[in-house]
């Protein structure tokens, strides 16, 4: 009887390899979204701060600085906050966090619509939406730890 032999690369099962990742673009996908969408809202939250990027308080829509008043600047650190936390989720649990991540997301753009100025921001913003929603489907293959801390 015949046995087939495993003669290397070429023949070999593309996850027997050691670099596994390199050939399955879905993890590969699962692993940029996790770290972008883990980092970036750490680093615009922290931007609330220190205002390296830009004025944030600039993107506030009206109505809402009518509403908050001298509170608006202070409401914004707060978004700040929300921002960081969101982020820190996605680093620990992205099943959860990037539902976060896409909630808070469309809650800005709402926001951006207020504004009647940043039409293109939005529209990105709901790209971004995407890209969470994105790594939530995606985590429910990849994630170790799903639900439970």
């Amino acid at each position: 009887m015949a046995h087939v032999l495993r003669a290397g690369p070429a023949t070999a099962h593309p996850t027997d390899r050691p670099f596994a990742l390199a050939v399955r673009p879905a993890r590969q996908a699962y692993l940029v979204l996790h770290i972008g969408f883990a980092l970036l809202p750490v680093l615009a939250g922290l931007d609330k701060f220190f205002h390296l990027l830009v004025n944030w308080d600039q993107y506030l829509a009206p109505v809402a600085t009518n509403v908050l008043g001298s509170f608006s600047h202070p409401f914004m650190l707060l978004v700040g906050v929300v921002e960081i936390v969101a982020g820190l989720v996605v680093a620990a649990r992205p099943r959860i966090g990037a539902y976060v991540v896409m909630l808070w997301l469309c809650a800005i753009i709402v926001n951006l619509l207020l504004c009647a100025n940043y039409y293109d921001i939005a529209l990105r913003d709901f790209g971004l939406a995407l890209g969470a929603l994105a790594l939530a489907r995606l985590s429910r293959e990849f994630d170790p730890k799903p639900l439970g801390f």
